[in-house]
């Protein structure tokens, strides 16, 4: 089970979308941002020990975000 709670995605959904998401969608869609979120932790720790740092910066992310080529919106 993700620790993401379903509720916080059906806010996020209602919210941006003006619809309502089911409890199964809310629970899936928590589990699968959940995983992405430990990926892009994941490289984030790496990145951080690579420059020596002692902390996760906001820039570790945000190369995440550019080798990956997503959209940091």
């Amino acid at each position: 089970m993700a620790n993401i709670p379903a509720e916080s995605i059906k806010r996020i959904v209602n919210k941006e979308f003006g619809l309502h998401i089911t409890d199964d969608a809310a629970r899936a869609l928590a589990k699968m941002l959940e995983g992405r979120a430990k990926r892009i932790s994941r490289f984030a720790v790496l990145n951080s020990r690579r420059r020596k740092g002692d902390k996760i910066t906001k820039e570790d992310i945000q190369e995440y975000v550019l080798k990956a080529g997503l959209d940091d919106t």
